[in-house]
């Protein structure tokens, strides 16, 4: 698992941390099953404080995308891409609900703004 936290960006270190590795697990490159590197030894990883990386692991864990067995370590929750698909389809609807706002504030039409949307499909 390869994690890069950037001191340039707004977002905290912990934030970044717990970004990548929901990533890692949406996109499939950490498997259900799967260890977590230890809290300690990312952070050692990392040269960042335990404290940080727990709090990443607490926030995985919250979201319930990895399970922590006492003694043994985390690892990628089974069974989690039905929770990961709502989540992800809640944070598309408040961004789409962003945009339409704001395409309204603009004055963009119906038409006009789902031509933009088309147009950035298109591009990927």
């Amino acid at each position: 698992m390869e994690l890069i936290i950037r001191n340039v960006t707004n977002q905290p270190i912990y934030d970044q941390i717990y970004s990548q590795i929901k990533t890692q697990i949406i996109t499939g490159q950490l498997r259900p099953g799967e260890a977590l590197p230890s809290i300690r030894a990312l952070a050692k990883d990392l040269k960042i404080s335990v404290i940080t990386t727990k709090r990443a692991y607490d926030e995985l864990e919250a979201q319930g995308l990895i399970d922590t067995v006492a003694g043994k370590g985390c690892f990628v929750a089974e069974n989690n891409l039905d929770l990961i698909r709502e989540q992800q389809l809640r944070e598309l609807e408040d961004h789409l609900a962003s945009a339409a706002a704001l395409a309204r504030r603009c004055g963009l039409s119906r038409p006009e703004l789902e031509g933009m949307l088309g147009v950035l499909l298109e591009e990927e």
